[in-house]
């Protein structure tokens, strides 16, 4: 399978990459509170919330894939935090 055949397959999670995806969400949850909270409504506030949702999105195409598949670097096996 090559590069773009495998960015574009779908990845059935393992149970710790679920856990993964959670995490990522609560965190993402958690910080998007915190821009409602802090920042007047308006573009500004948008633009924040779209590009934490595309981050959480980037993060977990990250974790579905291994640590992204075009990355040189080593892969990140760091424990969930209280895992």
């Amino acid at each position: 399978m090559d590069d773009i055949d495998y960015l574009f397959t779908y990845h059935s999670p393992t149970s710790e990459q679920v856990e993964r995806y959670a995490a990522i969400r609560d965190g993402a949850k958690a910080y998007a509170r915190v821009l409602v909270a802090s920042c007047p409504a308006g573009p500004d506030l948008t633009a924040a919330i779209r590009k934490l949702r595309e981050t959480v999105m980037t993060a977990n195409a990250g974790v579905a894939t291994g640590g992204g598949h075009f990355s040189a670097g080593p892969r990140v096996t760091t424990p969930l935090p209280g895992a």
